[in-house]
């Protein structure tokens, strides 16, 4: 009787050990992701308008043959000065050499017609002076010697077009310069007009920027600006607004803005990034752009078509996706328009991967704007 109680309650000891081992501790939380943050600021104002373009030289020359033909010599390489006459490439002469040739005999034989109509109609004027002729015969003599007088100016004519034509195999060097692109080799064969050489002046230089069309109204020719090389941002240069373009580009919506460079010295060079900092907006147009601001582009997201920035709750450090309107953008970032406050803290990386009502731990990035 004693054996079978004993048996019964180790049975049930057996069965209640897996219950108390499948009950296991919850896993604990874990700790809030790590983000890097910034605060909007004053130092975040987009007012000043930096906008990213291209060093360009002033003038250049795209230079190609006035005829077509085979190039045999190429005088010149990218990087070379050249002054105004210098011969930069020859075509092959054999072909002008011959029409040449051809256009002279043509007048030859030509000459020879005019001067035997001439005689002729010398010798039918004797004739008509004696009665032995009529006027009307003799007017067609007089009618061949004129048309073999025209024909020889008209051969004449075509022979100094073949003469000018065999002087343009060599391509001349339309202005003192520095050759900047080579688009044809000895061998080979081009067109008139195609482009071999491209030809700028160093000495007068621009920066070539893209204006949106919020802000190309506050913008006229002739007003001072700032340029600031990527290379060498701690040095300026001042800038003059010389031409606008009265169209937009039909892909880009953008206006073309160039901006001469008053002194320019050996640090800036054709093809550098520079940046453009735009006169000051009207006053009517001051208290809007006070309120825009430029964050980092990595701080820029979109979702089902709208443009987001994550904001960063001071107290429960919890983010939410807030939408913005942004505008160009800079070597600096990206203009937000509206939907950021000046104090607010948002997320400048990673902002594919948050989740809203996400808690993060905020760590300030050092932003270089």
């Amino acid at each position: 009787m004693i054996m079978h109680i004993n048996k019964k309650l180790a049975l049930l000891i057996l069965l209640a050990t897996p219950l108390v081992a499948c009950k296991r501790p919850e896993p604990a939380e874990p700790p809030p992701r790590p983000a890097l943050t910034m605060q909007i600021d004053a130092s975040s104002s987009a007012q000043e308008g930096w906008l990213v373009g291209e060093v360009r030289p002033r003038f250049e020359s795209a230079q190609g043959f006035r005829i077509g033909g085979k190039i045999t010599a190429r005088k010149v390489e990218v990087g070379d000065i050249v002054k105004k006459g210098q011969v930069l490439a020859v075509l092959d002469t054999a072909d002008t050499g011959l029409a040449l040739a051809s256009a002279e005999a043509q007048i030859r034989a030509a000459e020879a017609d005019s001067a035997l109509a001439k005689a002729d109609y010398e010798r039918q004027s004797q004739l008509l002076k004696r009665n032995f002729i009529s006027a009307a015969a003799l007017d067609s003599f007089d009618a061949k010697a004129k048309a073999t007088a025209a024909r020889v100016a008209q051969l004449r004519a075509d022979a100094d077009v073949a003469k000018h034509q065999s002087q343009y195999t060599s391509l001349i060097a339309e202005r003192d310069g520095v050759i900047t692109e080579i688009h044809a080799e000895p061998g080979q064969v081009v067109s008139s007009g195609e482009t071999v050489a491209k030809v700028a002046v160093p000495d007068v230089l621009e920066v070539l920027i893209a204006v949106p069309e919020s802000r190309i109204k506050n913008l006229a020719a002739g007003s001072a600006t700032a340029v600031r090389l990527w290379a060498d941002r701690s040095k300026p240069y001042a800038g003059k607004i010389r031409e606008i373009s009265p169209s937009a580009d039909s892909l880009t919506r953008t206006f073309n803005v160039r901006v001469s460079v008053t002194n320019p010295d050996a640090g800036i060079h054709m093809g550098m990034t520079a940046g453009v900092k735009l006169p000051s907006p009207a006053n009517s147009n001051a208290s809007e752009e006070s309120h825009s601001y430029t964050i980092p582009s990595s701080a820029v997201t979109e979702q089902n078509g709208t443009t987001l920035a994550w904001v960063v709750d001071d107290k429960t450090h919890k983010v939410q996706p807030r939408s913005i309107s942004v505008g160009p953008y800079t070597e600096s970032g990206v203009t937000v328009s509206s939907g950021l406050s000046e104090g607010e803290t948002i997320v400048v990386a990673g902002v594919h991967a948050l989740v809203a009502g996400q808690v993060v731990t905020p760590v300030a990035a050092h932003i270089n704007q």
